[in-house]
């Protein structure tokens, strides 16, 4: 059996938790099996990394800054080879450089197109357990390229697709997939299962159980995830197409800290301003999320949108430039919101479930700035300080907490 196991960084902070890891990789390796092993930067590396980066340059560029960072995966993988090799296993560390991990040429948060798994199956041959960086790649011009943050999950999904691998297990610092973050919803239940599209709305939303990209990519390839805790033996939660639990009406709720929103305002009511407006953020590799613009009023019209906090400076600098092109009266933007999202596949046949979301947000005292919706979730913006307050009450609105 080919098995591909992911830990993250608080799986792997320091060397204690290092040799804990070894071993549940060695329990693999004991029964037969042929493993290979995807890992983030240590605990926080990655944020102490970029902290020196910006000690000597406040606006580092994303090339520069990926050459920096992934620096974190190549010390994880090597102190795990070395960590497997004393405890008497053969393992073999390899950056994205040695695998060829290609992806698309985007600085911090690119794509990956390909993986040549010519030295992967050599490694596994030769009886090897191959550790992996997870996170980054390599471009067309022989550059490091990172998958953006969360991105190892993606690497793991990855070679499990590639390989064909017959489990792909990914480790995090919680027993599973809850119906809210535990650390803020204490009465969050785990889950046995989960489908893909659930699952991906959830990650989508800011769960930061797994990256919304490598749910993508187990849905598109029928990669059978199980997420689970590095730290107990706990049964963990399955992600795949099918599931055969009772078809919850909420699944889960989610919140994404990373928003900031944008308002421009008085635009002329004319056609051809919004496009204007999203070209210009799309041909500077913005991402937006949530849109609300106004009804027209005496001739001109206000648009706001949300975007990652970690686009905001880009953005006001574009937009600040291009202010006349765009004929706004005015701009401006806040970073102290954060969306919340309900996740449920049953949902779509139930009537009422945002009525009730806002009944809970009201009864709270939470005001809701912006909404947005699809079939299986419903998406508002609110002030960041009221997070807690709100997931808590929704959950309790929802009856989330109790069992099947």
């Amino acid at each position: 059996m080919l098995i591909v196991k992911k830990f993250g960084g608080s799986s792997v902070a320091d060397a204690e938790r290092v040799r804990h890891v070894a071993g549940l990789i060695a329990e693999d390796v004991d029964k037969g099996n042929q493993v290979v092993v995807v890992l983030s930067a240590q605990g926080k590396t990655t944020d102490q990394l970029i902290a020196k980066a910006k000690e000597l340059n406040q606006n580092p560029s994303k090339r520069e800054l990926d050459m920096l960072i992934t620096t974190g995966e190549q010390q994880s993988v090597a102190l795990m080879a070395l960590a497997l090799q004393e405890m008497g296993y053969k393992a073999v560390s390899l950056n994205a450089f040695q695998i060829a991990m290609n992806t698309t040429r985007v600085y911090g948060n690119a794509r990956l197109k390909n993986i040549n798994t010519e030295r992967l199956k050599m490694e596994l041959e030769h009886g090897n357990v191959v550790i992996v960086t997870g996170f980054q790649g390599v471009n067309r011009y022989e550059d490091y390229t990172t998958l953006g943050r969360g991105g190892s999950d993606t690497t793991a999904v990855a070679l499990a697709a590639t390989l064909h691998a017959d489990r792909c297990q990914i480790y995090t610092d919680v027993e599973g997939i809850y119906t809210a973050d535990p650390r803020i919803v204490k009465n969050a239940r785990k889950l046995k299962e989960i489908s893909y599209d659930e699952m991906l709305e959830l990650a989508s939303m800011g769960a930061k159980v797994l990256h919304n990209r490598s749910v993508e990519m187990a849905k598109r390839y029928n990669v059978v995830l199980e997420v689970l805790s590095s730290m107990t033996k706990a049964e963990g939660t399955l992600v795949k197409e099918e599931t055969k639990v009772e078809r919850l009406l909420i699944t889960g709720i989610a919140v994404d800290k990373n928003i900031a929103r944008v308002s421009v305002i008085g635009f002329d009511d004319v056609p051809g301003k919004a496009f204007r407006l999203f070209d210009l953020l799309s041909r500077n590799n913005i991402n937006v999320d949530i849109i609300l613009q106004s009804i027209g009023r005496e001739g001109s019209k206000d648009i706001s949108f949300t975007i990652s906090r970690d686009d905001l400076e880009d953005t006001r600098r574009i937009l600040e430039e291009n202010k006349e092109m765009l004929g706004a009266k005015d701009i401006k933007y806040s970073d102290q919101f954060a969306k919340i999202s309900i996740v449920g596949a049953g949902m779509i046949s139930n009537p009422g479930v945002a009525s009730r979301m806002f009944e809970a947000l009201y009864n709270a005292g939470v005001n809701i700035h912006m909404i947005s919706t699809s079939e299986i979730k419903i998406s508002v913006l609110i002030a960041e300080r009221n997070v807690a307050l709100a997931m808590e009450a929704i959950h309790d609105r929802f009856n989330m907490a109790s069992h099947l």
